[in-house]
């Protein structure tokens, strides 16, 4: 059996017909971020730069070294050698489904050591914590009891103390010979 150009012509055009039907499904796929509503991808948390807290940024104080702010905030994100004196900390969090945190911390220096430090709205540690965690029923263990709660505890019974019994020496050494 042989073809005739006619019918061939429409092979061909099936055939194109059929990919390009297919690309646009992958397009549309890429679009929607899930397969007909019902799987969707799994998408990582993407964190870039330095977490800082409150609490670290208010151990760094105007005449502190370059030293002392790295070992308090860590590497700066962007230390430009057209700027040397200003560090940059940058934190990013992108997390599916949710805002973009982004917070930015600014530190000066007049020579070697800080002039100042510019912080935004930065979240405690425990804020920070609560921001980041999946589970946000979660609670922090107490970890000291009030003077209350002390007192009402039961005082523990003093163990027995154990018989002392006096005894001489086990064993008796020869007296040293002089030379």
């Amino acid at each position: 059996m042989t073809r005739t150009p006619f019918s061939q012509r429409r092979l061909g055009l099936a055939a194109v017909l059929a990919a390009t039907l297919a690309l646009a499904g992958c397009e549309s796929l890429q679009r929607t971020d899930s397969l007909f509503g019902l799987i969707t991808p799994y998408r990582i948390d993407i964190v870039q730069g330095n977490a800082i807290t409150k609490e670290q940024a208010a151990l760094v104080r105007p005449g502190m070294t370059r030293l002392q702010v790295r070992d308090v905030l860590g590497t700066p994100l962007i230390s430009d050698p057209f700027h040397a004196q200003r560090w940059d900390y940058l934190f990013t969090l992108r997390r599916p489904n949710t805002s973009v945190q982004r917070r930015s911390v600014v530190v000066t220096f007049e020579g070697d050591v800080v002039k100042s430090i510019e912080a935004g709205d930065l979240p405690s540690e425990r804020e920070f914590v609560a921001s980041i965690s999946r589970f946000k029923d979660l609670r922090a263990p107490k970890l000291e009891l009030s003077e209350d709660e002390r007192k009402a505890l039961p005082i523990p019974p003093r163990p027995p103390a154990p018989p002392v019994e006096e005894t001489g020496p086990v064993r008796s050494y020869p007296p040293l010979e002089a030379s």
